[in-house]
């Protein structure tokens, strides 16, 4: 998407095309070389760090996840929401007094006397933030550059671009997850685990899903390795009877993995070969760190989100056997895209979210690796303010946490936004609303994934190569680095 930018020509650049042309086979030895000066290039890690990303299906709703709790704000957000009187709840506005327990307590105030709370459902991580493991950024979601609203609503898209399909769940789960709409091939997380490859000597290790398959783990060279959440996935052809005999499964286990003479047969069987090996060493590893472990004892049942959580905190204590330095991980949970039964479906929502993030940083304490180990969540897009009768509708920026001992917790980063439907074209304080209370984002994020990135390992120079629109953020209004990492 950049032949007509010559900044874009970056190595990585190169390597993903010369990597297309490779189909060719005549690229095929350039396309290896080039691969080989890209491990050569890799930042040499010998300590451990780990990021998490938790996705959202669905956009989250912002407003009842991060809430305006101080009086003036709070009457607000009630007003618009359909509140009782009294500070009530009512509409799909939560009730003041229920928010006390979850009220956040921030080091340095925000302006203005302004106040946030928790869902009542969250104690858990507002424990967290307010023992400094946790912190929130505000109002952040996908940019191509800087915007105010008088910007996105006039038609200059070349000074003013804005992010493609808005509001589509599909496409901005892409942009979210790798600055493209949906058909993208390869993310940021897997950006990122392409510079750590020569770190890990599990290099398929390097980018795990414990949710299936997500673009955001793709990279140039980088797999995004599947596991469930009982560990890693078997074929089961190759590890049980066939028809109940050994020596079928035998025979199938001797053509899947020979050599052969045939370049694409033999790639196959080395693909199968290396699956299987990836399938032994995380099976063994994880046989010395079992869910019954007394670090893991934190992590709720029933509950999906802490179960993909635990498995990825017993992989990070097994990093040591599986010889991994940095490795990039993906969970998830659905459900979020509630245009109905807001106020019950969301607190069931929120509570699983709050107690596998805690549980989940337990472990790392446990482990003696929490200042190694960061979690962030991430969502196609907030919602609108209004309400729609029983729920709220598709959005754009959202508030999202960063939970970890590296965090700068204790804190919001970013702007808070007003409290406002934006439908007034006229009010210029307002520059975060466009229309139904949908928040303008005030941060990209890749202000937000290069803030994350940096921490890892990543230097300034490989940046473009990662997050191609990061260069457009460089001002004091919109930092390149957000400063919420130690």
């Amino acid at each position: 998407m950049h032949f007509i930018q010559p900044d874009k020509h970056t190595r990585r650049a190169f390597l993903r095309r010369a990597g297309q042309l490779a189909f060719t086979g005549a690229a095929l030895p350039t396309a290896l070389n080039l691969a080989a000066m890209a491990d050569a290039a890799a930042f040499d890690a010998t300590d451990y760090k780990a990021l998490v990303c938790v996705f959202l299906y669905g956009g989250n709703d912002y407003a009842n996840t991060v809430i305006n709790y101080d009086n003036a704000s709070y009457d607000q957000y009630s007003a618009v929401r359909g509140g009782g009187a009294g500070r009530t709840a009512g509409g799909i506005a939560l009730a003041q007094a229920d928010l006390a327990a979850t009220l956040l307590n921030p080091d340095t105030p925000l302006p203005g006397g302004r106040q946030y709370a928790l869902h009542p459902a969250m104690t858990g991580l507002a424990g967290l933030f307010n023992s400094g493991n946790a912190a929130v950024q505000l109002n952040v979601g996908p940019l191509v550059v800087p915007l105010t609203r008088q910007q996105y609503q006039g038609s200059n898209r070349t000074l003013y671009p804005i992010p493609p399909k808005l509001f589509s769940h599909n496409d901005q789960q892409s942009v979210w997850q790798s600055s493209q709409p949906e058909g993208a091939t390869t993310g940021w997380g897997g950006h990122i685990g392409d510079l750590a490859l020569s770190s890990n000597s599990s290099r398929v290790l390097t980018c795990i899903s414990v949710t299936g398959n997500t673009v955001f783990l793709s990279g140039d060279q980088a797999l995004s390795y599947q596991v469930s959440t009982n560990g890693a996935v078997k074929i089961n052809a190759l590890n049980g009877n066939v028809y109940g005999s050994s020596a079928v499964r035998g025979a199938i286990t001797q053509l899947a993995l020979q050599t052969r003479s045939h370049v694409l047969e033999n790639e196959y069987n080395l693909v199968t070969a290396r699956a299987v090996g990836a399938e032994s060493a995380i099976s063994s590893a994880l046989a010395a760190y079992p869910a019954t472990n007394a670090a893991f004892s934190a992590f709720p049942t029933g509950n999906n989100l802490a179960d993909q959580l635990k498995l990825v905190a017993r992989l990070i204590a097994a990093r040591n056997e599986l010889g991994n330095h940095r490795q990039v991980f993906f969970v998830s949970m659905g459900g979020f895209d509630l245009h109905d039964n807001l106020l019950s479906n969301q607190a069931t929502l929120m509570g699983r979210l709050s107690g596998a993030l805690t549980a989940f940083h337990a472990s790392t304490v446990a482990l003696g690796v929490a200042n190694q180990v960061t979690a962030f969540t991430a969502s196609d897009f907030g919602r609108t303010l209004t309400s729609n009768g029983d729920g709220s509708d598709h959005g754009w920026g959202s508030h999202h946490f960063m939970v970890g001992g590296a965090v700068q917790g204790k804190a919001f980063y970013g702007k808070a936004p007003p409290v406002s439907v934006g439908n007034s074209t006229t009010d210029a304080n307002d520059q975060w609303h466009v229309g139904q209370g949908r928040l303008l984002p005030s941060t990209s994020v890749d202000q937000y994934a290069g803030t994350l990135a940096t921490w890892f390992g990543v230097q300034g120079g490989e940046m473009a190569g990662i997050l191609p629109n990061l260069t457009n953020f460089n001002s004091a209004d919109y930092p390149t680095n957000l400063g919420f990492m130690a």
